[in-house]
């Protein structure tokens, strides 16, 4: 079993992917990377100020409730209204709020989870190549994950319906080589899509609960123990015009395109980029080979649904299939695994050319009972996602 690992300074991410052997391994928004090759548009702007100081100034409509905020970084607000908050969120305001995801509010975070039918080819019209692919149980990874999988790690969002949570990948960016603050996760995390709007109070947490305690020893653990790498605050968010105008949180509705990137901020800033922080982050590969190319590829994530808790990190390593809901887009990659709601987002992982491991997709979708996942095959348009946002903080962080 090879591993996503930790290393020193300047050293890469070594890993390698075997046949059915796992890999140990979105302020103001921006809407991108629509289902064309056009470049991503972005919907708003906002330039986030260096000291993330509260301004003189604050709005006189800010709730009461978050007017303890230590830190503000925009001077705009709409009223915190949860029944409205996603329709009518064409900005996505996400100021920090201290000690907003604590141990319990993590703990009670449900998973966000796309789900679809088990046979979704009879129910919708999906076509898949190849049959359904047999269940792959889901193999924990190995401890700590600052060893075995420093760069994946889970990611927190507040909804209309409350907490909730998926995963992500600290990636690389090639426009702050070495210091990137870039998270790769599904745009199902960061966006209701054509039913809402932008989510709240979004936070990474790399290699969270390093040990794999259980959620009773989580709630009682050290913050080292829970948060190794320290908890870094969404600052920025994209995702993709086709996840936003077609994506659903049942059906397969918009998940070929569900990608979305995270420009994060630590919550106790310490000079450190999260990539210096870590000490790893995986490169994408957008130009990835097709399903059957592929002896086999790993997701790793932190499944939260039944008969999972959220707590620990799994892994499965499958050989891929090809499944398409909307023939305009590029087939969603498949592989049996048992992972649940929770791991969306997570990382698909390639060997590439060197031998490090690359992304090539997230989880997006998958059945319940929970049998197969699926991803987007990143390509052009979530190219235009990852790219609209590394410009923007190109050459600082």
């Amino acid at each position: 079993m090879s591993s996503i690992r930790r290393h020193d300074r300047r050293r890469t991410v070594a890993a390698a992917v075997t046949v059915l052997a796992a890999l140990s391994l979105t302020v103001t928004a921006c809407q991108s990377g629509g289902d064309t090759d056009a470049d991503a548009r972005p919907s708003a702007s906002q330039s986030p100020t260096e000291d993330l100081g509260i301004p003189k100034d604050l709005p006189k409509d800010l709730p009461s409730s978050l007017k303890d905020l230590d830190k503000w970084r925009d001077g705009e607000w709409k009223n915190w209204d949860r029944d409205q908050w996603v329709r009518e969120g064409s900005k996505f305001v996400n100021p920090y709020i201290k000690d907003h995801w604590k141990p319990d509010r993590m703990d009670k975070a449900e998973d966000n989870g796309k789900r679809v039918p088990e046979n979704v080819e009879a129910a919708s019209g999906a076509s898949a190549t190849g049959p359904e692919p047999r269940p792959v149980k889901a193999r924990g990874v190995a401890t700590p994950y600052t060893r075995h999988a420093a760069p994946a790690g889970k990611v927190f969002m507040d909804t209309p319906k409350g907490p909730m949570v998926c995963s992500g990948t600290v990636v690389k960016d090639p426009r702050n080589p070495g210091k990137s603050n870039l998270v790769a996760t599904a745009g199902h995390c960061v966006h209701s899509g054509r039913s809402g709007g932008w989510l709240r109070n979004i936070m990474f947490v790399p290699a969270y609960n390093n040990r794999g305690l259980s959620p009773s020893q989580v709630q009682n653990a050290q913050p080292q123990d829970v948060a190794p790498y320290g908890q870094w605050w969404g600052e920025w968010a994209q995702t993709s015009d086709y996840w936003i105008r077609n994506g659903a949180a049942s059906g397969g509705g918009g998940s070929q395109q569900d990608f979305a990137v995270l420009h994060v901020r630590p919550e106790r800033p310490a000079g450190k980029s999260l990539e210096e922080t870590v000490g790893a982050a995986v490169k994408i590969n957008f130009n990835a080979p097709d399903a059957d190319r592929f002896s086999g590829l790993s997701t790793y994530g932190y499944p939260a649904a039944p008969p999972f808790d959220g707590a620990k990190m799994y892994s499965c390593t499958d050989k891929p299939g090809k499944l398409t809901i909307d023939d305009s887009q590029p087939a969603l990659y498949r592989i049996g695994c048992t992972m649940t709601g929770g791991s969306s987002g997570g990382g698909w992982f390639m060997k590439g050319a060197g031998g490090d491991p690359e992304l090539v997709s997230v989880n997006s979708i998958g059945p319940q009972p929970a049998t197969w996942l699926a991803g987007p095959r990143l390509g052009p348009t979530a190219k235009n996602v990852f790219d609209e946002i590394s410009k923007k903080y190109a050459g600082r962080n």
